[in-house]
């Protein structure tokens, strides 16, 4: 008898504890769309956003910083392959890119563009929606700028 409730408490553990919460590249993004084509102007092309969320980022070598569920834009680009993009966050906090790739891989960055800054370069990017968040190494909010280009800032 004993063991069959200690059975049923485990089972009910399993299927009532919350499930672990993941980003969603199919939900509509918070600050909209952005479709340019190669050689777009003017360059860097600038969304004004907050990044962060309540997301911790778990995905293998992406495991560090906060987004939200939904993306922050989803960026349809088109391109011969001959480009490079630089995708990267300026911010007067710590701030983290996640980037989910037109061929499902997942690329990001915390602190390459220096000062706590990130950047995810895409070489020979190729056309397609790339899905981005703008995270936060820590759980708070902050204001921070996203570009989008394809000259280096660097």
């Amino acid at each position: 008898m004993r063991l069959s409730i200690a059975l049923l408490a485990f089972t009910l553990l399993v299927y009532v504890a919350p499930t672990v919460q993941a980003q969603d590249y199919t939900l509509d993004p918070t600050y909209g769309d952005v479709s340019l084509e190669e050689g777009f102007l003017p360059d860097p092309h600038l969304i004004e956003l907050t990044a962060g969320g309540s997301i911790e980022v778990d995905l293998g070598t992406c495991s560090y910083g906060y987004v939200a569920d939904a993306p922050d834009v989803d960026f349809y680009y088109t391109t011969s392959g001959d480009s490079d993009l630089y995708i990267y966050g300026i911010s007067g906090d710590d701030t983290t890119l996640l980037i989910n790739t037109p061929n499902g891989s997942w690329a990001c960055d915390d602190d390459s563009y220096g000062d706590g800054d990130p950047i995810v370069v895409i070489r020979n990017a190729p056309s397609g929606l790339y899905n981005i968040w703008v995270g936060t190494y820590g759980d708070e909010l902050a204001a921070s700028s996203l570009y989008i280009s394809e000259i280096d800032p660097r």
